[in-house]
């Protein structure tokens, strides 16, 4: 199944957006065109079961992205992932690393990580919610959850609408249609090699801020921002700080492989 996905620009190098677990591509409206417009060729898509693309089958969310970036003729991208999106883009660099230029981690999840206490009663009370039928209130948990104090009501709106519509998707599937894990552990993980920028928010839960900590501890290509700012949702909570913020990322990356290429 091919992924639901918007192209912009068609600069030398390519940029994939991979959304988080309450969102769908539709969290990078602020950030989709800015990219495009600082020279990259910009993916976003939806993953199976968010937005705009049905599950289907069994899959492996990473070898979606594989399959898309085939399919658009992309040998190699850097990967911007938020949150459970961040935890695909690291199963995709650990799994195929000659796709991977580059990731930018926004509170990214691990695959590797085990969720404290906070986050596991998180998911109780979303499971009796939605066990109770009661899927506006766990829609609600959701928003009051991931978003920090900068989200403004247009941010907390489209999380809402996003969050419902994942819940539709996936509330009626059956387990053995549902995700394969990837197979990506530590070792795997530490094997990453391409440049890293794990971003934090200082209002977020806990675990997303050790992963980042953690990420840029153990791989060697990695750094720690955390933003005193934000929650989970940094794109939605200051989407043109985070633009900027991605812009001079990957713009650092266009410099360094410009001079490599001119040395040789």
């Amino acid at each position: 199944m091919m992924l639901t996905h918007d192209v912009a620009g068609d600069g030398p190098s390519s940029v994939v957006l991979l959304h988080s677990g309450v969102c769908d591509r539709r969290m990078w409206d602020g950030q989709f065109q800015a990219l495009a417009d600082a020279g990259h060729r910009v993916v976003r898509c939806d993953l199976r079961g968010f937005g705009e693309t049905p599950i289907g089958e069994a899959h492996t969310h990473a070898e979606d992205v594989r399959a898309l970036l085939d399919a658009l003729g992309i040998e190699r991208a850097a990967v911007v992932g938020s949150s459970f999106g961040g935890e695909v883009a690291l199963e995709l660099a650990a799994l195929h690393p000659a796709r991977v230029s580059a990731l930018a981690l926004l509170c990214a999840a691990a695959p590797d990580h085990e969720a404290s206490a906070e986050l596991r009663a998180f998911g109780r009370k979303e499971d009796e919610l939605l066990d109770a039928g009661d899927i506006d209130a766990a829609v609600e948990l959701n928003v009051a959850q991931w978003l920090g104090p900068d989200a403004g009501d247009d941010a907390r709106a489209l999380v809402r609408l996003m969050q419902r519509r994942a819940f539709d998707l996936q509330l009626p599937v059956p387990d053995e249609d549902g995700p394969v894990d990837a197979g990506v552990d530590t070792a795997a993980l530490a094997r990453i090699a391409v440049p890293v920028l794990a971003v934090s928010g200082a209002h977020d839960v806990a675990d997303f801020r050790q992963i980042a900590a953690r990420l840029a501890d153990t791989l060697p290509g990695a750094r720690h921002l955390e933003l005193d700012w934000a929650g989970h949702l940094p794109a939605l909570e200051r989407p043109a700080e985070t633009a900027g913020l991605l812009v001079s990322f990957l713009s650092a990356l266009d410099d360094v492989t410009g001079r490599a290429a001119a040395a040789r």
